[in-house]
């Protein structure tokens, strides 16, 4: 057997946790190795990967967080949080599950690397999120434009990108946080993301249901799939952090386009009868949050860095049908 590289999921029974562990599980981080996997969550889907340690537990409980690090995994992906339509709607909660138990996570890795002297110095991925950007925005976000969140959401994760900064200048963990684009088209059921509908608008016509679109087609936004959001952490994971310097968070390439678009590509895949399920229903509340959020980037660090995305949003909807779709209605696709 070789060597057992020990990897802790924090989110590990959501949606992205739950393909990286099986992407973890078939290819690990390190060549020649095995991954060890611990998952943690509030809850698991069936089928996680083989032989992964699941542990149920709220990330707001420093106890099962103290005693998932007291077997010093080398890598830690943290996902944990909730999303950011129902950071907006209940104030409390974000803050607890968002940043309290974040910085929770944080203190009790620096009590790992104080009890082993110092030799104990994880890399620590944290998902952060675009939603750090505040307007007015330029024509194109730059890796020098500052972060000025206009929701609870992005301040918090903001909050977050600079405790991890600290901790690693500290030399407690060697933290790296990625500002995922969007990621679409997410499989399964709608979450409570205000930005849900940009799956949703996909997803469910995909499937033969409509779909509610609460904004205009002229909205812009910043995505990238679910694979690419593995591919993501991966190479975070494993990236030399010396050139980040103190500025340990980047933001990830992406594909910017509007709602039309998206259903432009929609229509070339699938055809118009899958377009006609998409309705039209305005929501202020959910154009209101969107307003605020960023639309375009050009992310130069994380390119320099290896960083790569989709090509266009075709390529998105084309990995979900190859990912995700069940099997009959991708046959149906396929046939048309």
């Amino acid at each position: 057997m070789g060597t057992i590289e020990n990897i802790l999921i924090i989110g590990g029974g959501g949606m992205v946790g739950q393909k990286l562990a099986h992407a973890l599980a078939r290819e690990p981080l390190t060549p020649g190795t095995t991954s060890a996997l611990t998952l943690m969550d509030l809850g698991f889907p069936p089928g996680s990967p083989a032989g992964a340690r699941q542990i149920t537990a709220d990330v707001s409980d420093p106890a099962p967080l103290r005693a998932a690090l007291a077997e010093r995994p080398a890598v830690i992906f943290h996902f944990a949080a909730i999303v950011s339509g129902q950071a907006e709607a209940d104030f409390d909660l974000g803050w607890a599950v968002n940043h309290m138990a974040f910085w929770h996570f944080l203190e009790a890795v620096r009590q790992e690397h104080l009890a082993s002297g110092g030799s104990y110095c994880p890399r620590v991925v944290f998902t952060s999120s675009i939603a750090v950007f505040g307007g007015p925005y330029p024509e194109v976000i730059d890796d020098g434009f500052p972060p000025a969140p206009l929701t609870s959401y992005g301040a918090q994760k903001a909050a977050c990108e600079l405790m991890l900064a600290d901790f690693s200048r500290k030399g407690f963990l060697d933290g790296i946080a990625i500002r995922l684009p969007t990621i679409c088209v997410r499989p399964g059921k709608p979450n409570k993301a205000a930005s849900g509908f940009f799956s949703g608008i996909i997803r469910e016509p995909l499937n033969g249901q409509e779909a509610v679109l609460p904004v205009g087609t002229d909205v812009r936004h910043w995505h990238a799939s679910p694979a690419s959001a593995v591919g993501f952490l991966r190479h975070a994971a494993r990236l030399d952090t010396a050139p980040l310097g103190q500025r340990r968070a980047l933001n990830l390439p992406g594909v910017s386009c509007t709602v039309e678009e998206q259903i432009e590509a929609l229509r070339a895949v699938a055809g118009n009868d899958v377009v006609a399920l998409i309705k039209p229903q305005p929501d202020p509340v959910i154009e209101s949050i969107v307003a605020g959020w960023p639309r375009n980037f050009a992310p130069e660090r994380a390119l320099a860095l290896g960083f790569r995305a989709d090509a266009d949003f075709r390529a998105i909807i084309e990995s979900y049908i190859r990912e995700d779709l069940a099997p009959e209605q991708a046959q149906r696709l396929r046939l048309r």
